[in-house]
């Protein structure tokens, strides 16, 4: 009697059951994927920025370098030691 309830309960409720499932783990996929273009979109900015800070630090070498009086050198290349620091 109690096994018959459950059995006709089970054909009605498992359709529904699967059905929030799926949606679960459809969400679960989409928020996934998202977060992977997040962090991949965040990887290529630091790039950018990590490529901008060598090119900044190449212009200032350069610069440091085509200077000729030793003190202005030294001076500049505190300036920018100071500066890159903040």
């Amino acid at each position: 009697m109690i096994a018959a309830f459950f059995t006709r309960a089970w054909a009605k409720v498992w359709p529904y059951l699967a059905a929030i499932g799926a949606a679960l783990a459809a969400v679960l996929a989409i928020r996934h994927s998202g977060k992977a273009a997040g962090k991949q979109e965040a990887r290529i900015d630091q790039l950018e920025a990590d490529r901008a800070a060598r090119e900044e630090a190449r212009n200032v070498e350069n610069e440091t370098a085509s200077l000729s009086d030793d003190s202005v050198v030294r001076e500049s290349v505190d300036r920018w030691v100071r500066d890159g620091k903040r």
